[in-house]
């Protein structure tokens, strides 16, 4: 397969001229934020090990999932009133983790770079194979294989751009 790197750019010249403003000239959004995102989850006890025991983000809940019987709908603080939520069926084979197409790439959390540091030492004795990227990123994956990334730059800026 060829790549006609002339035409994405070409392409994606286009779209920002179309629909990209000036930060002066957007209009607010009509979203609040977000509430959570959720993820599915195998075993309850390894995700609160793994999110809460290496990461350090603290359980906030563990109820009922009201679609599905004897499941738990759990969250966990990711800070700045923000939560990562999950999942999980007992019973129901719902198969291993995948990126398809139209579906999770991975979760992308802003950490401070001081705690950066610490935590990718944490990912290093706890085992988790990870990936360092520009300095400010690492990629790792979760109990169930969902791709998360923990990223020093603020909300707001991606490798010293700003995307907000």
């Amino acid at each position: 397969m060829t790549i006609d790197l002339a035409a994405i750019e070409a392409t994606r010249a286009r779209i920002r001229e179309q629909h990209l403003r000036p930060a002066a000239d957007r209009p607010a959004s009509t979203a609040r934020g977000l509430h959570h995102t959720a993820l599915i989850s195998s075993d309850v006890e390894a995700t609160v090990a793994f999110y809460q025991g290496v990461l350090g983000f603290p359980l906030t809940e563990l109820i009922d999932n009201r679609d599905y019987p004897g499941s738990s709908h759990f969250f966990f603080d990711i800070g700045n009133s923000n939560l990562l939520a999950f999942f999980d069926f007992p019973g129901l084979d719902v198969g291993p983790y995948a990126e398809v197409l139209g579906g999770l790439h991975h979760v992308a959390i802003s950490v401070e770079p001081e705690r950066w540091e610490a935590l990718v030492a944490r990912l290093t004795e706890a085992g988790v194979d990870h990936v360092v990227h520009s300095g400010v990123s690492v990629y790792f994956r979760d109990p169930d294989g969902a791709r998360i990334e923990l990223i020093a730059d603020p909300l707001g800026e991606m490798y010293g751009e700003h995307v907000l």
